[in-house]
């Protein structure tokens, strides 16, 4: 039972860093955010492993990009950087690992051979990690950053963070539901 836990948070701790690397790797937008392939590791966890797993690799990654100082604070105060660093850089890649919530539907899928399915569960699991990890940062867009927006702060809010989510999430879908189909065994079907 200890080793099986050990065994889990390195897996936990290899993700989150892989995830933090693959994030170094990142294509800058051109009005800023950019697109990475860092949620494929922490999908890959909430599948491989379940959604707390997830939840815990999303943690692990936001935490090595607030040590590293790979980060952008709203200078106001104290209490508000430190909500504003919590809520757009731990709880919205925590929130990427609740794409596990799909993992039962994807292990029942494979069991029973249907490949469509199987690729369905991860698409959908994707999108609702990416889905939260969005509306995550929207929500800090209009707390924090509604000073630099043009026009209607929720507005502006939706559609700035939209342009590198939605890449994000379709890179991640693809890379997730063909990795999953191609290499099954990377799922652990007993934890």
């Amino acid at each position: 039972m200890r080793n099986k836990r050990l065994l889990l948070m390195m897996e936990i701790a290899i993700f989150g860093a892989l995830a933090f690397v693959l994030d170094l790797l990142a294509f800058s937008m051109p009005q800023g955010g950019s697109v990475s392939l860092a949620l494929i590791p922490i999908v890959l966890m909430a599948f491989r492993r379940g959604t707390l797993a997830g939840i815990l690799t999303g943690i692990t990654m936001g935490l090595l990009q607030v040590v590293t100082g790979r980060i952008y604070v709203v200078p106001l105060s104290f209490t508000f950087a430190f909500t504003q660093v919590t809520l757009d850089y731990i709880v919205s890649f925590a929130s990427v690992g609740l794409a596990g919530l799909l993992r039962s539907s994807y292990l029942k899928n494979l069991r029973n051979g249907k490949k469509g399915k199987m690729a369905g569960a991860v698409i959908m699991g994707t999108f609702i990690g990416s889905f939260l990890r969005y509306l995550v940062h929207v929500i800090v867009g209009i707390w924090f950053f509604s000073e630099f927006a043009e026009g209607n702060a929720v507005v502006y809010s939706f559609v700035y963070n939209a342009t590198y989510m939605v890449p994000i999430f379709l890179i991640t879908a693809i890379a997730c539901s063909g990795l999953f189909s191609a290499a099954p065994q990377l799922v652990k079907t007993k934890t």
